[in-house]
C-alpha cells in the first residue's frame, strides 16, 4: 500500500502532473465501478447537481469496497465542488456546514467555485481545518472543523479516528496533510484578487473556469477555444499567479496539446484518458493508474 492517502497529493509532491475524470453514477455501485479508474482523482460535482450527502457516503463506501487501486491507494482521490461560492466571507462562513458535511464523508478535497473574495478563501481553508492544527503566522485563524465527523471519514481512509484527526489537514500548508483544496477563479471579480487568493496558505491548486469566466465578460458560450483576447489574458494571469506561489494550475488537456500544456506549467489535466497517457509518458511517470 502507498504511504499516502491522497494519490493526487502524492504525485504533485513528486513533481508529477495529475489527471481527473467525473464521478460517473453517484451511488454505491457507481463508486465500486470507479474504484479502478484510470484517473488520479474523481471530481464529484455538487455545485449544480443535488447536494445529497447520503449519496456521497454511499459512493465513498463503494470506492472502498471496489478497491484498492492499482497504485496501492485505498481509493482514488475524490474532490467535491460545493454549491456555495467564495463571493464573501459571511457567505462562506454561513455555508461552512457544507465543508464539514462532505469532509465527514471521507472525501480528499474540495474545489470552491467563484472564489471572488480573498477573505472568503481564508474562511474556506479555516473551515476545513481542525482547531489544533498549526495556524500561527499564516494569516489564518484557528480551524473551525469540529469533533464528531471523523469516525466515518476514518473508516473510509482505513485508519482510527485519532489517526484521521492528524492526517486530515490541508496540503501544502501541512506537508503531511491529505486534504487538497482548490479555487475556481472563474469571473472578473475573482480575477481582480487572484494573486492574493491563490496565496492563501492551505490552497493547493486553482483553475480559471472558462465557461463562467466568459459569461462574466459578456460571452454566453465561450467555454472552448479559441478564446477572445480578454479571456486569454485572464487565463494567463491566473496561470502566472499559481506559478508565483508554487501551487498547481488546472486546465483542459487534449491529445494534440497535452505536452504543450505541461510545458507551460499545467499540473492538473482535465481531459480524456488518451491525453493523460501521452502526458504520463512525457513526464516519465512510473506510478500506475
Amino acid at each position: 500500500m502507498s504511504g499516502r492517502v491522497n494519490r493526487a497529493i502524492e504525485l504533485l509532491s513528486q513533481g508529477q502532473p495529475v489527471y481527473y475524470t467525473g464521478s460517473g453514477e453517484r451511488s454505491y455501485e457507481g463508486g465500486k465501478k470507479m474504484a479502478h479508474t484510470w484517473a488520479d482523482y474523481i471530481m464529484y460535482e455538487m455545485e449544480h447537481e443535488a447536494f445529497d450527502v447520503h449519496l456521497l457516503h454511499e459512493y465513498m463506501r463503494g470506492l472502498v469496497d471496489g478497491g484498492p487501486t492499482r497504485s496501492g491507494h485505498r481509493t482514488p482521490t475524490v474532490i467535491v465542488t460545493l454549491p456555495t461560492d467564495g463571493s464573501d466571507p459571511d457567505v462562506m462562513r454561513a455555508n461552512s456546514w457544507q465543508v464539514r458535511q462532505v469532509l465527514a464523508a471521507g472525501v480528499h478535497g474540495i474545489l470552491l467555485c467563484h472564489a471572488e473574495s480573498t477573505e472568503a478563501v481564508k474562511v474556506f481553508v479555516e473551515s476545513a481545518r481542525y482547531p489544533f492544527a498549526h495556524y500561527e503566522g499564516t494569516g489564518l485563524v484557528q480551524g473551525r472543523r469540529g469533533s464528531g465527523g471523523q469516525g466515518i471519514a476514518a473508516q473510509i481512509w482505513g485508519m482510527t479516528p485519532v489517526e484521521y484527526l492528524h492526517k486530515a489537514d490541508v496540503w501544502p500548508l501541512n506537508p503531511d496533510g491529505e486534504i487538497l483544496l482548490g479555487l475556481k477563479i472563474e469571473n472578473h471579480r475573482a480575477l481582480a484578487h487572484v494573486e492574493a487568493s491563490v496565496a492563501v496558505p492551505g490552497i493547493g491548486f486553482a483553475e480559471w473556469g472558462p465557461g463562467d469566466m466568459g459569461m462574466s465578460f459578456g460571452f454566453a458560450n465561450n467555454h472552448d477555444e479559441p478564446f477572445p483576447e480578454v479571456m486569454e489574458n485572464a487565463r494567463s494571469r491566473i496561470l502566472a499567479a499559481t506559478k508565483k506561489v508554487g501551487i498547481a494550475f488546472l486546465n483542459t488537456v487534449r491529445v494534440d496539446d497535452v505536452v504543450m500544456r505541461l510545458e507551460e506549467g499545467v499540473r492538473i489535466g482535465a481531459g480524456p484518458e488518451a491525453a493523460a497517457e501521452i502526458g504520463r509518458k512525457h513526464t516519465k511517470r512510473t506510478m500506475p493508474w
